[in-house]
C-alpha cells in the first residue's frame, strides 16, 4: 500500500479468526486509504498492538483462546487507541461487558463492510477533547471532582480517575454545558459524531461505567443526573 508524503495513513489492526472475513474487511479498509494489519488470534493481537501502535483496533469478541474481552483489557493497559468491537451475539450482556473494558463502539454481525469502514472513519474523526474545543485550557470543578480539559486529566478528592478516551470525552462534553439536559442523540453527536448510526443505548453503557469510576450512585447521583424522559445532565457535585 502506498504511503502519502503529506501524512501517514491511520493504522488499523483487524483481529478476526475468520480469515476470509478478515481479508475482506482489510481489503475495504485498504481501499479507503488505511494502513491495515491483521491478527487471527488474541495473543498475536496484543503483540501487534504493542508493536505497531494502531489508531483503531477492529476486535472480534468471540476469538478462541484469548477472547476479545481479554484482548481489550490487556490493550487498555498500554494504549488508548479506539476499539471497535465486533460481536455475533446481540445480547446486552456482551455489549455491557465489552464496553466495560474500554471498547468505544460495537458492531453486530452480519454487517456491511462499508458500514464498518464508515464506523472507523467516525472514530478517527472524533476530536481528542470533545466539549473542550472552544474552551481552551480549563479546569472545571464540580464539588471535589476536577476536570482538566487540556491535560485530559480527572481527579476526585485529589485522586486520579483513570478514564477511557470515550469516558473522558463524554464527561468533557457534559461538563462544558452543565445546565443542559442532554439527549442521548446530543451526546452521540458531541462525543461520537453526527454521522454515527446505531443503538443509542451505547450512551447508557458509557454513563454507567463513568458513574462507577466516579463512585456516583445512580439513585442519588452527585455528578451525572438522569433527566427522566430526556437523557443526562451534569450535576453540581
Amino acid at each position: 500500500m502506498s504511503h502519502s508524503s503529506e501524512a501517514a495513513p491511520a493504522r488499523v489492526l483487524i483481529v478476526e479468526d475468520e480469515k476470509d472475513l478478515a481479508r475482506m474487511v482489510a481489503a475495504y479498509l485498504e481501499r479507503a486509504g488505511y494502513e491495515v494489519h491483521v491478527a487471527y488470534d488474541g495473543r498475536e493481537a496484543v503483540e501487534q498492538a504493542r508493536s505497531i501502535e494502531p489508531e483503531v483496533i477492529v476486535l472480534d469478541l468471540g476469538l478462541p483462546g484469548l477472547d476479545g474481552i481479554e484482548v481489550c483489557r490487556q490493550v487498555r493497559t498500554f494504549s488508548d487507541c479506539y476499539v471497535l468491537m465486533l460481536t455475533a451475539r446481540a445480547e446486552e450482556v456482551d455489549l455491557l461487558v465489552g464496553l466495560s473494558v474500554g471498547a468505544d463502539d460495537y458492531l453486530t454481525k452480519p454487517f456491511s463492510p462499508r458500514e464498518l469502514v464508515a464506523r472507523v472513519l467516525v472514530l478517527l474523526r472524533r476530536p481528542r477533547a470533545a466539549g473542550a474545543r472552544e474552551e481552551g485550557h480549563e479546569q472545571r470543578a464540580f464539588g471535589d471532582l476536577l476536570i482538566d480539559t487540556e491535560a485530559r486529566r480527572v481527579t476526585l478528592a485529589g485522586m486520579l480517575v483513570e478514564l477511557t478516551r470515550t469516558e473522558f470525552d463524554l464527561l468533557a462534553a457534559m461538563s462544558a454545558r452543565p445546565r443542559l439536559a442532554f439527549t442521548r442523540r446530543q451526546i452521540i453527536d458531541a462525543v461520537w459524531d453526527p454521522a454515527w448510526v446505531g443503538d443509542e443505548h451505547i450512551v447508557d453503557v458509557h454513563v454507567a461505567h463513568l458513574r462507577r469510576k466516579l463512585g456516583d450512585d445512580p439513585t442519588r447521583p452527585r455528578f451525572i443526573d438522569t433527566v427522566r424522559g430526556v437523557g443526562y445532565r451534569m450535576g453540581s457535585g
